[in-house]
């Protein structure tokens, strides 16, 4: 690829006068460098000394702060104890606030809610007769199996026997496709005093799962799903009853959750600490409780034993940190100070909003162990706002003198450059032209020297000296033309004469002024005009002007059998003229830079081909004056299409 400018940029020929700018820059911008460099160390150090007295001061009301925040935790922690020891403590912990979740242990310790799960109790039922003849109806006659359980239920016996009667011919009910009946059974059955409390052998609570059932298997607009869905939730917040597990309880929320119900029957305050205590169970199933804040084995989550060791509390991360600022809430603090607490794993960092350059840490406290204390100003440190006023005089003044020094150099070397840009563009215009009219005129005057030379004319070598003159003739006008183009449009000289013009008269011109050469052996050129095409409204020599240069591209960038093509035929609004042909192609990276003035994209090709990359940028400057546009297609070996459009007259 060979570029015909050159590069003013990165060549030093043309910028060597920018040497007395930068060197005026240097010496202005040094000295300046060095006055602002001494007023920012004054500055600095009355500031720090101004600051040492300030983190003085910071210091001792961080130390009450600790004391007070410690006596906070020692308080929260007494809080948690409650003589009750179920569902019902944990309840009050977590709608009080006092923790995000909370584990109720007993006096050994062991977690008395959420409990574990416990192990199925041995089935009493197993040997009595009437249950073993049931539960083999199960499989093959649901809904005989169904009456089957309803008299055992019936029978007296215990209310935990005849509520997993109950509960079973519920099931088989609903395993014979009766749905509406299991759920009327269940509501008739299975809510009364006597089975309301009944618990199965896995130690779940049969109502709770039985009313799941029912709400389940409810047909649409039955009038009972809504008052046994809100049923159903308040036995979910009846956190005193004690037959309720924390297991059972997550799990129906979780299905009610599934379940396309009304978003007030959905309302579960304490389900996600019910889902924090199980995670933290799983990792510590016998936590210990220390009243003393520690990281618990499920990341993010702090534990805080109760003042007696009965009650565990675990608290986010977050919540940790939203203490502090309630706890300081009940001492005097002073008006532009504020204080933060950081966890162990946290990197103290300046405090967001100030230079935390008087930012005062120490150790939260005993009940807290290592998570830190920072006391800082609330907005700017005290003196930050006067050391600013004269840092911003001084940066005001040094950025106006910079500011003016920059100016005129950057105006002297806009000049420079301009200067240096005209000088090479004249050099290499002229170098440019030079090379490009002295090969066809050698070539003319070497044949037309060989023909003199010649005692006796041979009309046959006479007639093909005198056909390769007109073709060097030919290539000798297209380059003055684009030559003299190139010029009007530099000036703004180019002048248009716009009238409606036949399409066949545009390509018929521009393939007689394309010369013979596209009509010699090995060179194929094929016009297609389509029927009837509407005159358009341009300039006729500047759209030969332009079909010419692609034809001469076409021709020139073909090594060996040229097969060119020129179409024109109408699309929509405007009428195109394309040119194709089956030479060396374009790269696509290479596109975008045909129409540069002066480019050539393939660097061999320019060495042994006339032209200085002027053509296509004429083509664009042409089609674009007629509000026209060119569009390009191209693969590498396999040739090009270029096609022109122009509006219609």
């Amino acid at each position: 690829m060979t570029v015909g400018m050159r590069d003013f940029t990165t060549g030093t020929g043309y910028l060597r006068t920018e040497w007395p700018v930068l060197l005026l820059l240097a010496a202005v911008l040094l000295p300046t460098a060095f006055v602002l460099w001494l007023m920012n160390e004054a500055i600095a150090n009355q500031r720090f000394l101004v600051r040492q007295k300030l983190g003085e001061s910071y210091r001792s009301q961080l130390s009450l702060v600790r004391d007070h925040l410690d006596a906070e935790w020692a308080s929260k922690a007494s809080a948690l104890d409650a003589t009750e020891a179920d569902g019902a403590a944990f309840s009050r912990i977590v709608s009080s606030g006092l923790a995000d979740s909370a584990i109720i242990l007993d006096s050994s310790g062991a977690a008395v809610y959420p409990a574990p799960v416990r192990a199925p109790s041995i089935d009493p039922t197993l040997t009595d007769p009437a249950w073993t003849s049931a539960r083999r109806l199960e499989d093959s006659d649901p809904a005989a199996a169904a009456s089957a359980y309803s008299a055992i239920a019936q029978t007296p016996a215990d209310p935990a026997s005849a509520a997993r009667a109950w509960q079973a011919a519920a099931r088989c009910l609903v395993r014979s496709n009766r749905g509406e009946a299991a759920a009327e059974l269940v509501l008739q059955r299975l809510t009364g005093a006597t089975t309301g409390q009944a618990m199965d052998l896995q130690g779940r609570l049969i109502q709770a799962d039985a009313l799941l059932m029912a709400i389940h298997f409810m047909k649409p607009g039955n009038t009972q799903f809504i008052p046994t869905t809100r049923r159903l939730r308040n036995l979910l917040l009846n956190y005193s009853n004690p037959n309720l597990s924390s297991a059972q309880r997550i799990f129906i929320v979780k299905e009610m959750r599934s379940m396309k119900l009304p978003t007030e029957l959905l309302n579960f305050p304490s389900f996600e600490a019910e889902q924090l205590a199980e995670q933290f169970l799983d990792a510590e199933p016998r936590p210990r409780a220390d009243p003393v804040l520690r990281l618990s084995a499920t990341p993010g989550l702090w534990k805080l034993g109760s003042a007696k060791g009965r009650v565990v509390a675990l608290l986010r991360t977050e919540s940790v940190q939203e203490m502090t600022p309630a706890f300081l809430s009940r001492q005097a603090l002073a008006a532009d100070v504020r204080v933060e607490m950081r966890r162990p794993d946290e990197k103290i960092a300046k405090p967001q909003g100030t230079s935390g350059a008087t930012a005062q840490s120490m150790l939260a406290g005993d009940r807290t162990p290592g998570w830190q204390l920072i006391l800082a100003p609330k907005d700017r440190d005290p003196f930050e706002e006067l050391a600013s006023r004269q840092m911003t005089l001084y940066i005001w003044t040094g950025s106006l003198m910079l500011g003016a020094v920059a100016v005129l150099a950057a105006v002297a070397t806009r000049f420079i450059r301009r200067s240096a840009q005209l000088a090479g563009m004249k050099a290499d215009l002229v170098a440019a032209v030079s090379h490009e009219l002295k090969t066809p005129l050698s070539s003319i005057q070497l044949l037309v020297d060989t023909l003199l030379e010649d005692p006796v004319f041979n009309p046959r070598r006479t007639r093909e000296y005198l056909e390769l003159i007109a073709r060097e003739n030919s290539r000798l006008s297209l380059l003055i033309a684009n030559f003299l183009a190139f010029s009007r449009i530099e000036r703004n000289r180019y002048t248009f004469e716009f009238s409606p013009t036949c399409v066949e008269e545009i390509v018929h011109a521009a393939i007689e002024a394309a010369g013979e050469r596209f009509r010699e052996p090995g060179c194929e050129l094929v016009v297609e005009i389509a029927q009837d095409l509407p005159e358009i409204r341009a300039d006729l020599s500047a759209l030969v002007t332009t079909l010419l240069n692609l034809l001469d591209n076409a021709y020139k960038y073909t090594p060996g059998t040229k097969r060119i093509t020129l179409r024109a035929f109408a699309a929509g609004e405007s009428v195109c003229f394309e040119v194709s042909d089956n030479g060396i192609g374009i790269a696509p990276r290479e596109i975008k830079k045909i129409f540069w003035k002066f480019y050539q994209a393939d660097g061999r090709l320019a060495r042994t081909s006339a032209g200085c990359g002027l053509g296509l940028s004429i083509v664009r400057f042409l089609i674009e004056a007629h509000g026209g546009s060119v569009r390009v297609s191209s693969e590498p070996g396999k040739g090009s299409t270029f096609t022109v459009a122009v509006g219609l007259a």
